[in-house]
């Protein structure tokens, strides 16, 4: 396999605004990180005419946002869709030029494969895994019909029962049992948010579920409470020619905008008032911003990165084999905990899922699997990885694929979720310094946009009235 490596290449944006020219000399705001977060953050704080010094320890910018070329074909790297809920993505995508660009997946939907080879579309009424429905028919193919059964008596229970619970685990196996958990939600948690359901914070990737259990007095009504406010249609959606056009049109606005980007800079410390970096220099604007993950955010408070923090591995595989024309396992392939015979924890066929990269492939297909460490990590040799994912694509997808027909592979490699802690040491460098970024939104491109958003308007509106 190729390692990876991507770069921002710049597209002009259509129709965006234009700052004020800000004064030059001491920076109004410093921005810490130059992933997605950050760079809305810039972006949105120079159309407001601050002066904006961006700030990022690599030489790219985009974080897990990213592009990267295998077989001739350019490939997301990191995140390929962004959620639809609330049309806040769509908008802003539309705000930078790009709107008449997104573009919605294949209907035909993923797959949870479990056990030895026992595959199942997974059903379409649910929410993180969780049934709107535990009775009906594809739920009741994948967890069969005592399971279901079960569900429906323990979410008879009042709804009370579990409520107290934080995280996703206990809250769903109080409320509809183990076999729902580890069917149902524990794949898709573990392939969309790279963590266990025990280690997810209930209110952080759905809330309002927690309320709307206690207004309609069962989970699973308040699953369907909580879709029927989602608007009608494909919940992810993505952008013809991928995500890291967005990461191209916003590094556009930066330089247009006057933004002072900084890249292979390392921040050894800071706090609300101050940035001090590796070379000495020390940065004293009025506004600091921090958008990193939580694992550099530890290392600026000198708290040390947990024990089990690890990588998750991406295998990219374009081939030609006319058998996957019919798309056998829909857009793809989560993986129950326990499957046997598979090492992976998803696989994506990414040529069936959007068709503009079908187009774009010429007959090919692009598959992309996941992996976490310690299955795959660092010691893994290419050729190691290369024949590890063909063959858990060949038993995810039902078909032998075969070495000869494989045209191009890559690894991309990214460090796994860190859990924020419940309870940190006080007083820390970081208290009182505004952060933004997936590490206090959550995860995702919505949650991230919209906490960056909603942050610098706040923030800039403080400092106009105070």
């Amino acid at each position: 396999m190729t390692e990876a490596t991507s770069a921002a290449e710049a597209t002009a944006p259509a129709g965006a605004r234009r700052a004020s020219p800000a004064p030059v000399g001491r920076p109004d705001v410093v921005v810490v990180g130059g992933g997605v977060a950050g760079l809305v953050a810039a972006r949105d704080l120079a159309l407001a005419g601050r002066r904006v010094v961006l700030l990022e320890r690599s030489h790219r910018l985009g974080g897990e946002v990213a592009r990267h070329t295998v077989a001739g074909l350019d490939l997301d790297a990191g995140a390929e869709s962004f959620a639809t809920k609330g049309g806040v993505v769509a908008a802003f995508l539309d705000e930078l030029g790009l709107g008449a660009d997104v573009v919605l997946p294949d209907p035909r939907g993923a797959w949870v494969q479990h056990g030895a080879g026992e595959a199942f579309p997974l059903p379409r009424t649910g929410l993180l895994g969780i049934p709107g429905d535990p009775t009906a028919d594809d739920v009741v193919a994948v967890i069969g019909r005592a399971a279901a059964e079960e569900a429906l008596r323990l979410d008879s229970a009042d709804p009370a029962v579990g409520a107290d619970h934080d995280t996703v685990g206990p809250f769903v196996r109080a409320r509809m049992g183990a076999a729902v958990l580890d069917r149902l939600v524990a794949p898709i948690v573990g392939g969309v948010h790279s963590v266990h359901p025990d280690a997810l914070a209930v209110d952080r990737v759905a809330p309002g579920l927690r309320a709307a259990l206690a207004r309609e007095g069962s989970l699973a009504a308040a699953v369907r409470s909580v879709r029927a406010l989602a608007p009608a249609g494909s919940a992810v959606a993505g952008l013809r020619g991928g995500m890291a056009r967005l990461v191209d049109a916003l590094v556009d606005d930066l330089g247009r905008l006057g933004v002072d980007v900084r890249l292979g800079t390392d921040v050894a410390a800071l706090d609300a008032r101050s940035v001090s970096l590796a070379t000495g220099e020390v940065l004293t604007p009025p506004h600091v911003v921090l958008a990193v993950g939580e694992g550099a955010a530890r290392a600026l408070e000198g708290r040390p990165r947990p024990a089990d923090g690890g990588l998750i591995t991406l295998a990219t595989i374009v081939l030609r084999d006319d058998r996957l024309d019919a798309a056998p396992r829909g857009t793809g392939v989560l993986v129950a905990p326990g499957a046997v015979g598979v090492r992976a924890k998803a696989l994506t066929h990414g040529t069936a899922k959007w068709p503009w990269l079908a187009e774009a492939a010429h007959g090919r297909h692009v598959l992309r699997l996941s992996y976490d460490s310690p299955v795959v990590d660092a010691a893994t040799s290419d050729d190691e990885l290369r024949a590890q994912a063909l063959a858990d694509a060949s038993a995810l997808l039902g078909v032998e694929l075969r070495a000869g027909s494989v045209e191009g592979t890559a690894r991309v490699v990214w460090d796994a979720p860190v859990p924020e802690e419940a309870h940190r040491a006080s007083p820390s460098p970081l208290d009182g310094v505004v952060r933004v970024g997936g590490a206090v939104a959550g995860r995702g491109l919505a949650a991230v946009v919209v906490r960056s958003r909603r942050t610098v308007a706040e923030l800039v509106s403080a400092a106009t009235t105070g």
